[in-house]
């Protein structure tokens, strides 16, 4: 990321995460597999509590939206194991969540949960969050130069403050000026981006968006593919 051009009259960076700030194999081989390794667990643990309550409340919702835009849902099966409403509701919340997951879906229904099980995983010091060598040193020069530096990724804010708050350089917080996630917008949607430069105060041509996918996000600002 060090090696990225920033144009001049940049006043405002925006980041993605997965492949720009953080390798890509530790959102697919250490985050995700925490998820299905401890899901059944950590409902089981949390179920009656509020903050679960609302995540399957959330997962719901997100199901009825999907069956009413006529959406491929995933397919309950019978298991003959399940003996009780609640284990029967718990089985159900984690074929939804696993099944998101196969489909790599962005909802923030799925992120808000994965982002309250990683704040778990994080706080016991499970994991740390990985981010390539260059980016703190790249970060504090953009600082130094007057620049203010933004997250923007499909994980939920929840999610994105522990990778960098449990980070391996340390609690790396400070160097953010804001986090965006999936509430603003899908990163496909222009409207998303219409958003953040409205919420930064900062004219879209003054943003610089550094991201490592190239099919269209970012297409409404300024966009760095970082390498």
């Amino acid at each position: 990321m060090a090696t990225v051009a920033i144009p001049a009259n940049t006043s405002a960076l925006l980041l993605d995460i997965e492949g720009t700030t953080t390798p890509i194999t530790f959102v697919k081989d250490i985050l995700f597999p925490y998820i299905r390794d401890h899901l059944e667990d950590y409902l089981s643990t949390h179920w009656e509590e509020d903050e679960c309550k609302q995540d399957v409340h959330l997962l719901k919702k997100q199901l009825e939206e999907d069956l009413r835009q006529n959406r491929a849902c995933p397919v309950h099966a019978l298991d003959q194991t399940v003996h009780t409403d609640e284990e029967k509701a718990i089985r159900e919340v984690m074929e939804n969540v696993l099944w998101q997951m196969a489909a790599d879906r962005k909802t923030t229904a799925l992120k808000q949960l994965q982002g309250h099980m990683w704040r778990t995983a994080y706080s016991a010091g499970r994991i740390k969050g990985e981010v390539y060598q260059d980016v703190v040193p790249s970060i504090r020069r953009w600082r130094r130069h007057g620049l203010k530096v933004y997250i923007y990724s499909s994980g939920s804010v929840e999610a994105q403050k522990l990778l960098f708050g449990y980070s391996v350089e340390g609690d790396v917080l400070d160097l953010f000026d804001g986090h965006f996630d999936t509430n603003i917008g899908l990163k496909v949607e222009g409207k998303s981006y219409e958003r953040i430069a409205e919420r930064i105060g900062c004219p879209p041509e003054e943003i610089t968006f550094l991201t490592d996918v190239s099919r269209g996000e970012g297409r409404h600002f300024r966009s760095r593919q970082a390498p």
